[in-house]
Formats: C-alpha cells, structure tokens, sequence
C-alpha cells in the first residue's frame, strides 16, 4: 500500500491460479475467502493431474467437480492450454518450476508471486482499504504474535507441511524412516501444544492466524492420502491424535473459508494418479470414509478411550 508501489492493491486487478489438489495454493484460497477479498481478487482452478508440462487447464468441454474449474479466464489467455505458459509471458526466459499459487496482474500481465507464503502476507492487509471492518478485524499475522508465529511456522514447514513431502517422496529406506519419524514426532510436538492450550479453538487460542491455514491444508489431507501414500502411517490423525483431530475439524466444519476450499476429488485423483512412480497403476483408494469426520463423530477406537 505503499505510495509508487509497482503493485498498488486495486479492486478486480490481479488474478490467483489455483489447484485444489496443491495445500500450499489452497492456503491462498483459504485466506482469501478469510479476508473477505471474493469481489477484490478473481480466482480460478486448474486441472487435478500434473502431468510433465505442468498444471494444465481444463478444456471448455471438461467438467470436473469443484468451483471455478475452468479454462485460462484472463482476456488473451484464450490459447492457454497450461499454466507454464503464463509464466513464459511473464518472462520469457524463465527456468524455474511452474507451480501454484500463481498470483497475477492483468494490468501488466505480470506474476506478482508464486510463494504462498508471501501471497497469504499480501491478502492478511494489503487490501484493508477495500473490505468491511469485520474483515479487517482479522489479522492473519498481528504484530504482537509474530515471533510465536515464525518460529512455530518454521518446525511446522520443515517437519509437517514439508515432512509428509520427504517421506513420501524418498527414495531410500533410511531417507524415509529418517523423515517420518520426525514427522510424528512433530506431530506429537503439535499435538501437546493443542492439548495444553486453553484459550480458544484455534493453535494460538482465541484468534486465527495464519499458522492455523498453514498447518490445516497438511492435516486435512493426511488421512485421506498421506497415510497409505506417502507412507505416513504411524498414525492417523482420526485415531492418534484427537487434539488435532478436533481443531482440524472446527476450521472445516465452522468456517466456510476451509471447507469450501478443500476439495477431496481433487485431493486424492491428484496424488494417486499423477505421482505414477509412488502408483504405478494410478489406482485411487477408496476410503477413508468419510474423508472428515462430523464434529461430534469419533472413531470406535477413540470412543472407547473416551
């Protein structure tokens, strides 16, 4: 909001590309729709599958499940087929990955950024100016919280949100069995933090901030794929870790921000059927079902500890 900044915050100027399957560009979603930005910033929806071009569009005649799963919306995007190709108009000469989040301005035709950790900053106040009060009212990532937040964020990052990514994808026994014991004990570590805390439902108690959207996107899919395929399968969230299990499920079942941004279709096609070298036969596991439990449901072996 700075004045001369080279991306003023505008209403309707810039465009998030998404992917349901992808937790780091729903934690975008998830906090656009927290900061009441639905009319400021448009968004939309790629195709599940990865494929070795990237994140494709659907066609126009594609109908897959979820909201706004539709082709390149942007004017003289019409040729797009894939998400790379965005990028190349951005700059020409890009060599990195083509990856989401993608946050985009169409007045310059430019991406802004492509970490989801800067675009989650950006959304927590970079567009006070345009939202209602109760909106503003949310702060993401307040001032007094900040260190409490970096440092929690940064264990979270390594050990949870990346740890599942690392066991999933090594490629030795040791480099897995090294990784996802420190998943759990992060988990654990997570676990004791929730127990302990009693101010309110959320990590750091009565307010949400952004390490409850970082740290949901990863648990909301651990049981219905990180557990047989990522191999992460100590324990589930379900039946192992009833602390997190009940914050988890207050974020999906009372806020419209988590639950209408966490798409299962997408979710479990995506892994199962795009990592072929983990599924060679791209088969999709049925269960577990439901794929979130109701607020007030527990597992038969957690009701009789209970």
């Amino acid at each position: 909001r700075e004045a001369g900044a080279k991306y003023p915050p505008e209403k309707g100027r810039y465009h998030l590309y998404v992917s349901y399957a992808c937790p780091w560009a729903c934690r975008t979603l998830a906090a656009r729709k927290l900061k009441g930005l639905e009319d400021i910033i448009s968004y939309s929806v790629v195709h599940w599958h990865l494929g070795q071009r990237g994140w494709r569009f659907v066609t126009k005649d594609e109908k897959e499940p979820g909201e706004n799963v539709i082709p390149d919306p942007i004017e003289g995007h019409e040729g797009f087929t894939h998400l790379r190709q965005v990028y190349f108009e951005s700059d020409k000469d890009y060599a990195g990955r083509f990856t989401v989040p993608v946050l985009y301005d169409k007045k310059t035709k430019t991406i802004v950024s492509n970490e989801s950790s800067e675009i989650l900053r950006m959304f927590s106040t970079e567009f006070d100016d345009f939202i209602e009060e109760k909106y503003r009212a949310i702060s993401l990532y307040p001032e007094s919280m900040r260190s409490q937040i970096d440092e929690t964020n940064t264990w979270h990052y390594d050990l949870i949100n990346n740890g599942v990514y690392k066991s999933g994808f090594a490629t030795t026994s040791e480099a897995y069995e090294h990784n996802v014991i420190a998943l759990f004990e992060a988990l654990d570590k997570a676990e004791k933090h929730l127990r302990e805390q009693k101010d309110g439902p959320y990590y750091f108690g009565k307010n949400i901030t952004e390490t409850d959207v970082r740290l949901y996107v990863t648990l909301v899919r651990f049981d219905p794929v990180y557990v047989q395929h990522f191999k992460c399968n100590i324990r589930d969230i379900r039946s192992g870790y009833p602390a997190l299990h009940k914050w988890m499920r207050n974020l999906y079942w009372n806020h419209a921000a988590f639950k209408e941004t966490t798409q299962f279709e997408h979710i479990k096609w995506h892994y199962t059927r795009s990592h072929t070298q983990i599924n060679p036969f791209a088969i999709t596991p049925v269960g577990p079902l439901p794929h979130i439990m109701e607020l007030d449901e527990e597992v038969p072996a957690v009701t009789a500890k209970i």
